[in-house]
């Protein structure tokens, strides 16, 4: 067939075979689930998609996914849009971030930076290049553009909000350069897959001819550190599961929580970066405590196993009676993050692992790999108004960027409340002023406010540049 007829064709005419390599790809199927037609015209309007995604958006869409290891693929317009979430937003996001904050400075590659959030970085750069070039060698693209992916993660949602004060200081030079160096090199490693948008941001931070014109990156030039990785990636997995926990009980990040319980194994990795937790999940203090076997216990916290039997009965057949009569008879265990029921071992999505919690005032959430976090839920008047305060700094700048100010720029602001708002402002004035580079602030007794903060609130905010 196709095969035979290119190797002879290319034998006849060149004395060698048509290529070494091959990907045999799956159907490609139009919305309507239909193999994609011209005469169906069961597609996205391809214009109509590179004008409102970029032409990067349905690449990426169509090398990260399954069709390219033989399965078949859906193309929608949700599916294409999603390829802008997953990876292009964040890249272009992180490239405004560091033009916004070091559009100024001229940044230099750097690799050995001492600060451990850039350690970090670098140190998964390392493994993001280790990883993308071990599939494209492979040519397994899929896997690659989850690595990417993840890193892109990362980058946007931890290192860079982990490091916008470094920023905004404009005085720590290794955060400019860590992240111009993680920046030019992700555009390299991602070209392959987004060639128009990192060709884009890799010009506008070198003002180089073009990133296709570049070596491949050398891992061996960013430090290995994978026991900071893994100690990290663990502080991000309680980061995320205390942050669910928030989201769970509506209680918003800016309102500051008196205490974070982490209950692990080998619990002296964790107290390390215990001020990042304690700034990322705004907790006044962050409790390590090693996970033993009575922990569970001890917390006032009881499992019960929910077994989702539609998934769980393709596999098993018949045996899943026997898995439901022995969940509810207690006959269930967790063995090294395997759950057995009924002797049964059960996989991911098979069944939940319900947490149930004598004391109402905390919140529980167990870890991905062993231990869980105990959160304090509990809102003392001071606390609700530090979290008052915050939300009237993020008002505050608000109103900045709406006024077209610079970041930097210092302003006289004036804001209007009532007198119990008042109070509570007051008590965090400080923190008020000096979040919103305010250099005069008063406050004003009034009603006319329309902007919400804290449990109901309303404030009006004045400013002008001082």
């Amino acid at each position: 067939g196709w095969f035979y007829t290119l190797h002879v064709l290319s034998t006849a005419l060149f004395d060698r075979p048509a290529f070494t390599n091959v990907i045999s790809h799956g159907i490609v199927l139009g919305n309507d689930g239909q193999k994609m037609s011209k005469s169906l015209r069961n597609y996205p309007d391809v214009s109509e998609v590179f004008e409102r995604d970029g032409a990067d958006a349905m690449r990426w869409f169509l090398m990260s996914s399954s069709v390219i290891r033989g399965g078949n693929l859906v193309v929608t317009e949700e599916g294409i849009r999603e390829s802008v979430r997953q990876f292009l937003l964040p890249l272009w996001s992180t490239y405004y971030f560091f033009t916004l904050y070091a559009g100024d400075v001229d940044a230099v590659r750097l690799t050995d930076s001492t600060h451990v959030l850039d350690r970090y970085l670098l140190a998964k750069t390392r493994e993001l290049i280790e990883k993308v070039t071990t599939d494209l060698d492979a040519l397994d693209s899929p896997m690659a553009a989850s690595a990417i992916r993840d890193f892109a993660d990362v980058l946007t949602n931890w290192y860079v909000r982990r490091s916008r004060d470094r920023f905004w200081d404009g005085d720590d030079r290794d955060a400019v350069d860590t992240l111009y160096t993680v920046l030019e090199t992700v555009c390299r490693i991602a070209a392959p897959l987004a060639p128009l948008v990192t060709e884009e941001v890799w010009r506008g931070l070198t003002g180089g001819e073009s990133v296709h014109l570049t070596d491949w990156p050398d891992p061996a030039e960013f430090p290995a550190d994978h026991a900071l990785v893994v100690a990290m990636d663990r502080v991000r997995e309680v980061a995320s599961a205390a942050l669910a926990l928030r989201k769970s009980k509506g209680l918003r990040v800016r309102l500051p929580l008196a205490n974070l319980t982490v209950v692990v194994p080998a619990a002296p990795t964790i107290p390390e970066f215990s001020d990042i937790l304690r700034d990322e999940i705004n907790v006044k203090t962050v409790s390590v405590v090693e996970l033993r076997e009575e922990s569970i216990g001890e917390y006032g916290i009881t499992r019960r196993l929910s077994v989702n039997s539609r998934t769980l009965g393709p596999r098993i057949g018949g045996q899943v009676q026997q898995v439901i009569a022995a969940t509810k008879a207690g006959d269930w265990s967790v063995d090294r993050d395997v759950v057995i029921a009924g002797g049964i071992a059960l996989e991911a999505g098979e069944y939940d692992l319900v947490l149930d919690v004598a004391d109402e005032a905390v919140a529980v959430a167990f870890l991905g790999n062993a231990g869980f976090v105990v959160l304090d839920t509990v809102v003392t008047p001071e606390l609700a108004a530090e979290g008052l305060a915050r939300d009237v700094v993020r008002a505050v700048q608000q109103a900045r960027k709406d006024s077209g100010l610079d970041v930097s720029d210092r302003i006289r602001l004036e804001i209007e409340s009532d007198a119990v708002t008042i109070i509570a402002m007051r008590d965090h004035q400080d923190l008020i002023a000096g979040e919103t580079l305010a250099v005069e602030l008063e406050f004003v007794d009034g009603s006319s406010g329309t902007t919400e903060v804290g449990d109901g609130a309303r404030i009006r905010v004045g400013l002008e540049k001082a």
